[in-house]
């Protein structure tokens, strides 16, 4: 068991990844729970004000600052509660509800929530058929979450059936085709640097990660090409939630020079022995993102949409 007492979940096996191949579902689920209780550090999450002001800002550029705070909320696809979690936080959602496909991945944001002094309600559920009566939810939110869904225009059809007339859903942190196919080729030059640099000798005992973490890893890669499933064009993903019945639909597009420096800097930290980094580069990763982020916002004025990484909706059930 974790400190939190959760399930302390391990690597999938070869074979595992093997049948993943056949069945994706199964795929999304060992690679989450996989990844559960290493999410946050993978990724450098936390629920302090660095990442309230990211998750919040995010809301903000994709829908606006207007009806806070929404009363119910769901987040599908939670994975550890970073989005939702952060949003409660920052006062933009009330009553929140988390639901994921992986079932450790629940656990980890209820968890999470937990130690924050508040309790959210965690289902185990597809996207694709959301376990909640009608008209129930005010706002439904999703960090990097509908890449992962096998039937992403499905998934949009049952945020609307969920929530009430007038509620909106906010999806953030979707990538885009060109995008992805940059951060892609980047994180793969860096991975294949950082791993050969880090077994020199005199970085080894600093730096290295040990076989064993580092087969983990190529594992867990194996089963990411299986689990990203879409990539977007931003007025594509815009008609396909305007074909589920939404309504009030528009796309924003964020991180182009921060997405170039950004996807290095990940897996830089994937790369590296647990804790060689510290709370200070943190905070220089996450200052020199938003400084880029500033110019990124110049250049949406000028550059097309589909040249950025991330593409964010939101949309409005019919009232």
């Amino acid at each position: 068991m974790s400190d939190n007492g959760s399930p302390v979940q391990t690597a999938a096996s070869a074979e595992e990844v093997a049948r993943a191949y056949e069945d994706n579902k199964l795929a999304q689920v060992l690679y989450h729970d996989w990844e559960a209780q290493t999410y946050d550090d993978k990724w450098s999450i936390s629920f302090d004000e660095r990442c309230i002001d990211y998750a919040r800002d995010r809301f903000v550029a994709i829908a606006g600052d207007q009806g806070w705070p929404y009363g119910r909320a769901l987040e599908l696809g939670a994975g550890t509660g970073f989005f939702s979690l952060n949003l409660k936080q920052a006062g933009v959602l009330d009553e929140v509800h988390v639901t994921d496909l992986s079932p450790g991945m629940v656990e980890a944001a209820k968890a999470n929530a937990t130690q924050l002094g508040f309790t959210v309600e965690g289902r185990v559920a597809d996207a694709e058929g959301i376990p909640y009566d009608d008209d129930t939810f005010d706002v439904v939110v999703g960090h990097a979450v509908i890449h992962h869904i096998p039937d992403v225009e499905q998934a949009f059809r049952e945020m609307l059936r969920v929530l009430k007339p007038g509620g909106r859903f906010v999806i953030a942190g979707e990538p885009t085709r060109i995008g992805d196919w940059y951060a892609r080729h980047l994180g793969r030059v860096t991975w294949k640097a950082t791993t050969a640099l880090t077994q020199l000798l005199p970085l080894r005992e600093k730096w290295a990660k040990d076989r064993e973490a580092l087969d983990e890893s190529s594992r867990a890669a194996a089963l990411e090409a299986v689990v990203d499933l879409h990539t977007f064009d931003p007025d594509e993903l815009a008609r396909m939630a305007l074909r589920a019945g939404a309504v009030d639909v528009s796309t924003t597009t964020e991180e182009l020079t921060a997405a170039l420096l950004g996807w290095p800097v990940r897996t830089f930290e994937a790369a590296v022995k647990p804790g060689a980094l510290g709370w200070n580069w943190a905070m220089f990763a996450y200052g020199s993102w938003k400084r880029l982020s500033a110019v990124d916002r110049v250049l949406s004025r000028v550059l097309p949409e589909r040249l950025f990484y991330n593409v964010g909706i939101t949309g409005v059930k019919p009232g």
